[in-house]
Parts: C-alpha cells; sequence; structure tokens
C-alpha cells in the first residue's frame, strides 16, 4: 500500500534520484546563542558545533558511573528476556550483539541516564525546544570481529524511513570504553551538516532487517562522500571512557570495523524536538517498529538530577 505524508518534503532522497547536494533548510543551533545558559555549553564550542557538525567532550562521566554503565551493558547482554524480544541486533556472520535498542526502557539505569542535565540540557540548548528520545541503543563492537559501520547521514533515514521532518534532532554517543585510534572509532566529517546528500536506489520493504546490520540503501555515493571528505577532512573522535559525542542528525560519519582484541562499546541516545515528531514515512513502506523509532509513546524528557551511582544495587 502507498502511504503519503502531509508534510512537504523538504529533504526528498532515494525513489529513483540522483546523487546531489540539496541546502539546509533548518538551523544547526536553534535559537539565540546569548540564552544557551543551561548546558554551560561556552561560546567556542557552540561555534564549533555549528561549523563541524558534532562536539567532543571529555570527562562528563566519572568513571565509577562508566563502571556501573558497563556492569548493566554486561547483564543486559546476557539477558534471555532481552534476546526474545527482539529489539537486539546481531553481526553478520558471526551472530554476536551489536545493538540492543530501547535501551531507555530495558534498564532503570539508563532510563535515569538519559534524563540527566548533563544530557538533556545540551539537547535543550542546541534544539531551543522540548526534546524526546528518538531512538536508544547500546552499541557494542567486540575485538576482533567488529564489523563497520558504514558512512550515512542518521537523518536521511530517519526522514525517509520514519518520517522525521526537518534537521532539529541530534545524538549522543557516551563512551564505555576507550575509542583508540585501532579499534574502530566513530569517524566525522566537519561540515558535511551543512547540505543534504541525497542518495540512490529505492527504499526495500522491511528495509530496517538487514540495514541495521549492514546498510546498503540510504547510503551516499563514493562520490559524494569524496567531495565531502575533501571539503571538510575527516576525525576520528578518539576519547576516554566518559566522552560524550554530541552530534547533528545530519552529520556524516561512520566507523571501520573492530580487530583489535579491545572491544568498543557506547550508549547511543537520539534527542529530537518536539516540534519535530516524526509523520508518516516519506517513501511507500510502512513505519519501522517503535522500539527503532519512537512514534506512539512519546514523552517530554525533563533533565532530573540524579545520582546514577544510587542505582548500583539494581545491578547485583
Amino acid at each position: 500500500m502507498m502511504l503519503t505524508t502531509t508534510t512537504t518534503d523538504q529533504y526528498p532522497s532515494r525513489a529513483g534520484r540522483s546523487a546531489e547536494f540539496l541546502p539546509r533548510h533548518d538551523p544547526v543551533v536553534y535559537g539565540s546563542a546569548d540564552a544557551k545558559t543551561a548546558s554551560g555549553l561556552t561560546a567556542p564550542q557552540l561555534e564549533a558545533y555549528e561549523r563541524d557538525g558534532f562536539l567532543i567532550l571529555p570527562e562528563v562521566f566519572s568513571q565509577a558511573e562508566i563502571d556501573c554503565f558497563l556492569r548493566d551493558a554486561t547483564r543486559l547482554l546476557g539477558s534471555e528476556d532481552i534476546k526474545r524480544s527482539g529489539e537486539v541486533i546481531t553481526e553478520p556472520g558471526s551472530g554476536d550483539v551489536r545493538s540492543i535498542f530501547r535501551v531507555h526502557a530495558a534498564s532503570p539505569l539508563f532510563s535515569r541516564l538519559v534524563r540527566d542535565p548533563r544530557l538533556v540540557n545540551i539537547a535543550g540548548d542546541l534544539l531551543d525546544d522540548e526534546v524526546y528520545i528518538h531512538q536508544s541503543r547500546l552499541n557494542y563492537k567486540p575485538g576482533f570481529r567488529g564489523k563497520e559501520f558504514y558512512w550515512h547521514s542518521d537523518f536521511e533515514t530517519w526522514h525517509v524511513e520514519d518520517g522525521m521532518p526537518r534537521m532539529r534532532a541530534l545524538s549522543m554517543s557516551i563512551t564505555l570504553t576507550a575509542n583508540t585510534p585501532d579499534n574502530g572509532p566513530l569517524m566525522l566529517i566537519p561540515g558535511s551538516h551543512k547540505s543534504f546528500a541525497v542518495c540512490t536506489g529505492e527504499t526495500p520493504a522491511n528495509h530496517f532487517k538487514t540495514s541495521l546490520k549492514k546498510q546498503e540503501y540510504g547510503v551516499p555515493t563514493d562520490e559524494t562522500l569524496a567531495e565531502l571528505a575533501q571539503r571538510g577532512g575527516i576525525v576520528s573522535a578518539v576519547s576516554q571512557p566518559g566522552s560524550v559525542i554530541v552530534f547533528d542528525c545530519n552529520t556524516m560519519h561512520g566507523s571501520n570495523s573492530n580487530i583489535t582484541p579491545s572491544p568498543r562499546s557506547n550508549v547511543f541516545v537520539v534527542y529530537n524536538a518536539m516540534s519535530n515528531r516524526v509523520t508518516e514515512p516519506f517513501c511507500n513502506q510502512a513505519p519501522r517498529p517503535e522500539y527503532i523509532c519512537s512514534r506512539e509513546k512519546i514523552e517530554t524528557i525533563k533533565p532530573e538530577k540524579t545520582d546514577l551511582m544510587g542505582y548500583r544495587a539494581l545491578l547485583k
């Protein structure tokens, strides 16, 4: 059945289109920079986010907090209930767990984490709106056989397959393990967020069943990526545990495979503006499941200062 949307498509992609760059119609930093006080972001940091499309913030969380997150991540990894939920993505070939989705609903600890003022206030300041969780997940990139995440703009997928209307969302990656130059750290292309890279091809039915293992549709052409890299270069987000990598929804990013013994894992949270809630997908396919895209169960996330260490008892 062909689906339609009542929202004008400002960023058409796929559906037989040729690769090209379209102008960005939306701000990067919303509202007045003078009013950005809740998050504590400095003027140079706001300027860097506007220019590059990302920030790497070191030492946001303590090692003691990270130890708690890691313990809960390990618990979830071994949970039979989680495995039966259908919300787990495995690596192609090995069957190792690649991602656990909707982690903020699966764990009291991570439910508190996504409400932590250190995260929510940054999202609120940059988006200048109340926010909700569009998507959350734990990402595991095990040592030796952790596969790559190919280059993509999250917004292209969220727009086409989820119906996110505008570029008023951002992602935060809370690093649980060291991101070294060797173990497949997140890579970003500075400035790539300032234009929309149209992708070629069609959107297959139930695309999420394969794309979350290996994405083949909704990825830019080699020529597109080469031009973006020539313009902005490539930055590897090398960082220590407890860092937070904040990046605009349209920033082109990816990561190499991990053939080192050192695993890499992170908590990935997407904050979307309440004014930017998803509509029907901008393609001829049914919406993706709720665990990938919050559509029915949307609640405003308010900053709640909580002693995350107080949740250690839940992890025994």
